[in-house]
């Protein structure tokens, strides 16, 4: 498959991926599988909410094409992984806050749906901080490079533990809520 090839699939499977994820309200992600011989199990699943034994994580996965520079394509794919791993948080922060919207059914919590929706933007903004680059990999045949970024949830919850400004029965419903949250998205991959 030639690098324009490699983008176009790619480019197509980002989109229906988009197009899915706006369908439903819960929905964070499309299960794929690339089926690229050789390549780790991470590049052909891609961006997706596990949850193992160790722990509760968001993995984004991110490609760029041969770009002459190995170093601007290690930091494009790079790039692209974290920005992988903002929509999957992202997705997952609006669900935890219109189920908490839902579930606070009080007129002064209704009014103060906005500014619960600011701080949820201003959380996934902080918590990208935390994102790590855990592996690469560059397909030998088109020369595409993979990035895999990950973010812990341990960091997430203490990201709105220590997050001054935030609405304290939204943290509170976040500290009850937040692991049946990530289970409910994980599973529904």
């Amino acid at each position: 498959m030639s690098p324009t090839q490699a983008i176009k699939v790619a480019f197509v499977i980002v989109f229906a991926s988009f197009l899915i994820s706006c369908g439903g309200k819960d929905t964070v992600r499309v299960k794929s599988d690339l089926h690229i011989k050789g390549a780790p199990d991470w590049v052909n699943k891609g961006t997706q909410a596990l949850k193992d034994k160790s722990g509760q994580r968001f993995y984004g996965v991110g490609f760029a094409p041969d770009l002459g520079d190995i170093s601007l394509q290690k930091s494009t794919a790079d790039n692209r992984a974290r920005a992988e791993v903002a929509r999957i948080l992202s997705s997952y922060m609006e669900i935890v806050s219109n189920d908490f919207v839902s579930s606070s059914g009080t007129e002064n919590e209704k009014i103060n749906e906005q500014k619960v929706s600011r701080e949820i933007k201003n959380l996934t903004e902080m918590n990208l901080a935390g994102v790590r680059i855990i592996g690469r990999w560059r397909n030998k045949k088109d020369l595409m490079m993979y990035s895999l970024a990950e973010l812990d949830m341990k960091h997430v919850k203490q990201v709105v533990n220590t997050y001054r400004t935030m609405n304290e029965d939204f943290r509170g419903y976040m500290d009850r809520n937040a692991d049946t949250t990530f289970d409910k998205v994980s599973e529904g991959q």
